[in-house]
């Protein structure tokens, strides 16, 4: 991995925003930018991070991390799930098919965790022994694993407005997905976690839950967007679990305690992460990579708009 000092000299050089307006429309996103031409999505990846539903700072190679890295999980769960990637002709960039998205995004949680209003944990603390409409046994405690992984889905919306109380059965009856559907969205999301979880224990790290966003494309459910990175999954480090305190977290959340630290949860002007910080989260992103992949994280160069003309042949 790189060094410390390496990192902090990345920082100055983070991509932060992308300009490449001959590719297509664009649509750009907290973490990534987003070109559309002849129904191919062009996502090329930031430095950016978010966390309180807000861009937050840049994160030196975090693009990088996350484009790669969901692809090799897109690889390692070809059998289970079809994905949108059509190819990675860049170190920040994937190629995919252009695809309809469903209105649900799925978070499947494994343990019972959490300290806003509306995690499990807060709920079930307060006596609600049926969060999300799922039954859950007496007797848990804070952190603990749950009996099977749960599916707690939101609804897919703008800055602000996904509803973490969304139940299943709602789904069904605001006619968000059709029930045929739905039993197809359930069963891969439950199997993509499983295969998750059991490749992060492999790797000395706990996948305690994780958020996948799918779509349609040609009519057939497909993933999009990235999984079981850093930023769409929250990772505990295994050897931490059960020593009574918090596990240590091997992703986002490590940024997300920081500010919580400072007083900041979201709303106002939010604190500026000084070089040291912001070079371990980057340090906590490369781990989580090469741990998960057993390979060492090697940066690439940043995108060009001329490198990605010509590998697109445009």
């Amino acid at each position: 991995m790189l060094t410390h000092q390496q990192l902090l000299d990345a920082i100055p050089n983070c991509l932060d925003s992308t300009d490449f307006a001959d590719l297509g429309e664009k649509y750009e996103g907290k973490v990534r930018d987003v070109y559309v031409q002849n129904g191919r999505r062009i996502l090329i990846t930031t430095d950016r991070v978010s966390a309180f539903d807000r861009v937050l700072g840049l994160i030196p190679y975090k693009g990088q991390v996350l484009n790669q890295l969901s692809t090799w999980w897109f690889e390692q769960t070809a059998d289970l799930a079809r994905n949108h990637v059509i190819s990675v002709p860049d170190p920040n960039v994937t190629i995919a098919h252009e695809a309809q998205p469903l209105p649900v995004e799925i978070v499947v949680r494994g343990y019972i965790t959490g300290v806003t209003k509306t995690s499990l944990w807060y709920l079930y603390e307060q006596g609600e022994r049926r969060p999300y409409g799922i039954q859950l046994p007496d007797g848990l405690n804070k952190n603990d694993p749950l009996p099977k992984p749960i599916i707690t889905p939101t609804t897919k919306a703008e800055k602000g407005g996904h509803d973490e109380r969304l139940t299943e059965a709602e789904i069904l009856e605001q006619g968000l997905v059709g029930a045929e559907l739905w039993e197809e969205i359930r069963e891969t999301a439950v199997s993509l976690f499983k295969r998750g979880q059991e490749i992060a224990a492999k790797a000395g790290l706990i996948l305690m839950d994780t958020k996948y966003e799918m779509g349609l494309v040609n009519g057939r459910l497909t993933l999009i967007d990235e999984i079981h990175t850093p930023d769409s999954s929250r990772y505990w480090l295994a050897e931490t679990v059960g020593q009574g305190s918090e596990p240590e977290n091997y992703d986002k959340e490590f940024m997300r305690k920081w500010y919580a630290a400072q007083g900041y949860r979201g709303d106002g002007t939010p604190p500026t992460m000084p070089p040291d910080f912001i070079a371990q989260i980057a340090a906590r992103y490369m781990t989580t990579f090469e741990k998960l992949t057993g390979t060492v994280f090697a940066p690439g160069r940043q995108p060009t708009a001329e490198r990605i003309r010509e590998n697109l042949k445009f």
